[in-house]
This record gives structure tokens, sequence and C-alpha cells, in this order.
């Protein structure tokens, strides 16, 4: 009898179609092998194509520059050292394989000079960016891209030799460098080091996540048409600025994660990949499959070893040389279907097994994942998915992809439609709990209310969806306006159910955890290339007389909440209630039971629950009015469970609750039947793991944090 893999032991649907599971499987097999094989079977040693390719200086003093351009004839290094005209000393040479080099004496070249490639082939010439350039600058009056020489006599050294994120579960706070800042204008890392980043480490996150690192030379495009895969983005600051933030994240116990592109790239030619070396080939899809037909954009051909070589080195120089924790990879859905997923239902197994899938794609994406924790068995890899390809967030010898979380994407979409399309005494506790726990068993999933996607031009933000126009008139804290109260209501709520039901991690996107108004818009001819909307501002969660500041407070204490569970995001989660004529949902996770009143007009007195015996202390009330609340509830009663003499269930009992309209609020089991009470029971969670201990402000209490964690058992 054949054996299966664990993948399709576990779910006896996915039984027909083992054999396409098992192909895939063994299609990573064979290629792991013909990759490694040179290398002594090691994917890390065969990914170092940025320590050879790209310019480097040697220990002497002097410099190599590579280039892989098989269809190129000729190549020459311009730029500022040359008149930016071809000079025979600066002559490449051609050594099989479609490699070319240039050795050049130390006085060649110096810090700070810009330079590009003239690349000729049959039939034509053009300026190129390397492939592996490592910075890449845009001259302010001209806008024209150069790589630039990045060379300087003090680099920075790392204070954190070795990070090891405490993200049980993972918050991951969303986050773009050049619209972080208040002003009308393009932010730095630098000063997103010194004046965001506290701001996430007080709100309780324990990892950013960063968009728009790779370079791209539409600011415009978010960051997902990237054209130097290697270079961090200069419009925010030099790479020793990027490698100062990140170093201080880990300082206060902050994973970083960058967002990676590897499902396309920009058309560009010039600064580009596109036409490297004057043909398409090189690196993308030489036949209609090689433009995306929804993002103008190129698509990788992931058969070609020496794209897999491409893009697995890419992964480990942001790991290595920048000490990123992980990546969330995005568009995976157009990696996975030749197709790119687009107009498919995906309403079976049938759909994810029907011969459109782009197995090279699948390929590679797997041994992305292998090589990352291979490199750092700590590294986070989240998926940007929408699809539900089984086995994405599986690991390898179970038969998945590899990946460590994927996204539910369907999240966000059902509490814009719950928005959009019903009433609020339609919005029923069955159908919110069924959607917010509606998963895989076997994978973890990063759950969200909104990210970047819900923020931006043609789409709203939950905050601006429930409250719109009276934002900009009634958040002043004495203005009493009932759709500013009701917005207020469901934001706190709508956020603390998406946080409560995860089982991998939860994901917000800067600004919006206060309600940030209005929409992301990057400069653009449309709007005058105007900054106003590509901002956070951050002066308004500031200002004690606006509203703001208590959603932001609900916020941190949410956050402070889950984060002090140690392993919240494993912890079963038991439904105890739902009644949708009520709209009252409860469930517990461990000793946190939630209880939700969905109602927007009936405020419920005495209202009974079958939950688990003891005694119940309030710890989170959404109507508290340090978050803008009424303050209805008196937070400092104690309940306890009722016997019932005609229903007796084991171990549980009546518990009566007061649940106002339109609130939330999260009890703690304190006092369980034949166990001592709360005040002299110790902690469960281990001594090292509270957020407040490992997220201080020196390296040394963030090391010592880091180390005493490393005896938890690993999640996997």
């Amino acid at each position: 009898m054949k054996t299966l893999l664990p993948i399709v032991k576990n779910d006896p649907w996915l039984e027909p179609y083992a054999d396409a599971i098992e192909g895939r499987h063994q299609d990573v097999i064979k290629k792991f092998h013909e990759l490694t094989d040179s290398t002594g079977g090691s994917l890390s040693k065969f990914a170092n194509a940025y320590n050879y390719f790209g310019l480097h200086r040697q220990k002497n003093g002097s410099w190599v520059f590579r280039e892989y351009a098989p269809h190129a004839n000729e190549i020459f290094l311009i730029g500022t050292f040359s008149d930016w005209q071809p000079k025979e000393e600066y002559r490449l040479t051609a050594f099989g394989d479609g490699n070319w080099e240039l050795k050049l004496p130390a006085e060649a070249l110096h810090h700070g000079d810009l330079f590009k490639m003239l690349v000729r082939w049959d039939g034509g010439e053009g300026e190129r960016i390397p492939a592996y350039a490592t910075r890449v600058v845009q001259d302010a009056d001209t806008h024209i891209f150069s790589a630039e020489v990045y060379a300087p006599e003090e680099p920075y050294q790392f204070k954190v030799k070795k990070f090891r994120p405490d993200v049980k579960p993972l918050l991951i706070y969303e986050c773009h460098i050049g619209m972080a800042e208040q002003e009308e204008k393009v932010g730095t890392y630098e000063e997103f080091r010194v004046k965001i980043l506290p701001r996430i480490v007080r709100d309780g996150y324990n990892a950013i996540q960063i968009m728009a690192i790779q370079e791209h030379p539409y600011y415009g495009s978010f960051g997902y048409h990237v054209s130097s895969f290697y270079a961090a983005s200069s419009r925010f600051g030099t790479p020793d600025d990027l490698k100062r933030l990140i170093d201080t994240a880990h300082e206060n116990g902050i994973a970083v994660i960058m967002d990676i592109v590897h499902s396309h790239a920009v058309k560009n030619e010039v600064e580009g990949l596109g036409r490297i070396d004057g043909h398409r080939d090189t690196y993308f899809y030489g036949d209609s499959r090689g433009e995306h037909p929804a993002w103008d954009s190129l698509c990788f051909d992931y058969g070609k070893n020496s794209v897999i070589h491409f893009l697995l080195s890419n992964c480990k120089f942001w790991l290595e040389e920048y000490k990123f924790d992980g990546f969330r990879f995005d568009g995976v859905t157009s990696m996975l279907y030749y197709d790119h997923g687009l107009g498919k239902a995906f309403g079976s197994y049938a759909d994810y097994y029907d011969g459109g899938q782009d197995t090279n794609a699948i390929t590679y994406l797997t041994l992305a994942n292998i090589l990352i924790h291979d490199i750092n068995p700590h590294a986070i890899t989240i998926a940007e998915e929408m699809s539900g390809m089984p086995g994405l967030g599986l690991k390898f010898d179970d038969g998945g992809i590899g990946f460590d979380y994927r996204m539910a994407m369907g999240v966000p979409d059902y509490w814009i439609k719950m928005i959009k399309e019903k009433k609020d005494e339609d919005w029923h506790p069955t159908s919110i709990f069924w959607e917010l726990t509606n998963r895989r068993a076997d994978e973890k999933t990063i759950s969200y209310a909104e990210s970047h996607d819900q923020a931006l031009v043609g789409d709203k933000t939950i905050i601006f969806r429930l409250i719109d126009k009276e934002m900009y008139w009634h958040m002043m804290v004495d203005d009493n306006n009932f759709t500013v109260e009701r917005g207020m209501a469901l934001h706190k709520m709508i956020r603390l159910v998406t946080l409560a039901t995860i089982n991998g991690g939860y994901l917000n996107f800067m600004g919006n955890e206060w309600g940030h108004p209005e929409w992301i818009d990057f400069p653009r001819e449309g709007n005058g290339w105007s900054y106003k909307y590509a901002r956070r501002q951050w002066d308004l969660v500031d200002r004690e007389d606006l509203k703001y500041k208590f959603l932001n407070a609900f916020d941190r204490a949410m956050i402070e909440l889950v984060s002090g569970e140690y392993n919240f995001q494993a912890k079963a989660i038991e439904k105890i209630w739902e009644k949708d004529d009520d709209q009252v949902l409860a469930f517990m996770r461990g000793d946190l039971l939630f209880v939700f009143n969905w109602s927007p007009t009936r405020s419920l007195t005495d209202y009974g629950l079958i939950a688990p015996e003891g005694e119940y202390r309030a710890v989170l009330d959404s109507d508290s009015r340090a978050f803008g609340g009424f303050g209805n509830i008196d937070d400092s009663v104690a309940h306890f469970t009722m016997p019932d003499p005609l229903y007796k269930p084991a171990g549980k009992g009546w518990l009566k609750l007061y649940l106002p309209a339109r609130t939330a609020q999260v009890f703690r089991r304190v006092n369980k039947p034949g166990r001592p009470s709360a005040s002299v029971r110790k902690s469960s969670r281990p001594a090292a793991a509270p957020r407040k201990t490992a997220r201080t402000s020196s390296a040394k209490a963030g090391k010592a944090a880091s180390t005493t964690r490393k005896s938890a058992a690993k999640e996997k």
C-alpha cells in the first residue's frame, strides 16, 4: 500500500489528489538535489549569488564586479569615474555560462561613485543597473536612477548579534517607512526609528512588517513594482540607517519582517531586470506568460535554475546582511497558478489540482521556505494568498509548501461586507464566529480586520466606513454624536473579536488601531504630486481633546491582554454561547472568557451563560470611559457561576452578566473549584516571557529575555 504524506492522511478529502501532492513533493526533492549536488547538499551554500555577482571590495582594497548576462556581446561599467562613457579599462570579460567579470584597482572606485552597465547585444544596446546592485539612488533633478558605490569607512555594526523573536502570539504592526511621518514628505528609516518605533513598543506589538523595502522606481506602487531586488530603497535613507532601525527594534524585543516581492517585477528596462541583456527571457518567461495581465509587470520563470539562484540568494541576502527575521511573501496566489488565480472561484479541492498550477513556482516557494528556516530556524514566513491552497502553511516534510503562516484574507472582506450590507440588527454571532474560526486546523493564519489594502484610495478603512464625514466634525471628547459612538463601539468590537480568535497571529496597519481618518493616496499626477494623504497624522491621537486616544488606549489594552497569555494563539477556542436572537457571542480561551453583545439597542441584565465553574473577574471592557465608552459596567464586581438544579452539565454552571448594547467584555476565571485563589497563585507564564520584561530599551535586557526564552518549546 502506498504511503501517504501527512497532509493527505490528516485530510481524507485530499485523497483523490494524493498523486498530485506527492508529485509536487518529489519535484522539490529532485530540484533540491539538482541545485545542491555541488555544495554537499547545502541549499544555503547554493544561495550565495550575491556574494559572487555585483560589486565587491576585496581584502586588498581592489574591486571585482560580475554580472550574469547570457545574451550580451559586450559590457562596460560606466559612471562618474568614466564620465559615463565606455572606456577600455572598464570593459568586462566573458568567462563562460553567461558570466562577465571586471577587476579594478582600489583607486578606480570610491564611496559615492555612481555607475551603470552599458550592455550591447545583437541588434542593440542600452544602459542597465546591475541585477545585484545593493545601493540604487535617484537624481533629485533628472529623476534618473543609478547604482551607487556604497563603501563607508565605518559601516554600521549590529549590537544585537543574534535575535530570537518571542512571538507567541505573533502581533504584527504593518508599516511603510515613507508615509509614517506627520509631515507631508517621504519619511526616513532614522525618523521611523526615533519617532514611530517607540509608539509600536508602547502599544505592545512584538513584530513590525515593513513594506516597500526593495527599490522601486514609482513611489506610488507601494513598493510592489520592484526594480532592484537587492537594494534597500534609498528614498528612506542609507543601508546603515536601515540596519540601525532593525538593530534598535531587536533591542526592544521587536521582530522585523520584510514584505518581499518575488511574485513579479517592474517592466522598466533601464532600472529593472526587463531585457537586462537585451532579452526578456533572462529572468522572465519569454512567451505570453511573461507579462502579468492585471499588474502591468513581468513574471519570473521559476523553472530556470538561474532564476531560482537569483531569488533564493535574495532571501538569504536580506536575512544575513540586514538581519531581517523573516518575510511576508507578496502575491503568492499569482505565483501558484498559470492564470494567477484571476476570476477563479476556488469552490472545491479540485480547483487546486486541475493542472492549472505552476509547479515550478510551487517548487521555488517550497525551497525558499526550506532555505529561510535552514539559515534561521526561528525565522517567520507568511504567505499572502487568497485561494486557500491546502498545505501552504504546512511543513514540507508533511507535504506542505512550508510557510509558517498564511494571511486570513477573507476576514477583512467579511467585515467590509458586514458593514456595507448588513443592518446592525442582522449582525449574527453564528456568522461572525464561523467566519473567524473557519480554517484548516493544521495551518496557522494571520488574522486581521484590515491592512494597508483597505486604507488605499478606492477603498475605505473600517472606521471611515462606520463614521465617514462625521469624523471631520464630531471627534471632540465632549461631542456626543450617535454615528461616532456607534462607529467607535463597533471598531473596538471588530478588532477584539478578530484578535481573540487567532490561531497564529494578528496584524494591524499603522494608524488603523486608533482610527486614522481618510485614505492613503501617494503623490501622482492626478493629485498634483501631493503628499497630503501619504502620511500619518499622529497629532490626532496625541491630542487630549480628541476621541482617537480612546481607540488607541483600547487597542493597547487588548494587545497587552493577549500578549500576556503565553501561547494564546494555541489555546483551544471553546464556544460558550451564540444566540442570534440576542446577538450574543461568548467563547473561552484558557481562563479568558470573551463576551460580545452585538445588539445596537438591547442591553441585557443578568444574562445567563453556561460556563466552566469558578469565579470570574473583568479584565477588559470596551464600554469603559477610558476607551470612550459610557462606563455602564462596574469592573470591580466578581462574578460566580451558579448551579442549576434542573440542568447539571459536569463542571459548569450559570454565569449571570450585565451586557450593555454594542459592547465587548473579557473576564478571567481566577478561582476554579478546588484551586487556590488568584491572590496566592503564581502565574503560569514563564518568568521571562511578559512583553514588558522583554521590551526594554537596553540591548542587554533584550538579549537576556531572549536567552531565557530558549527553554520554551518551539511551536510548529
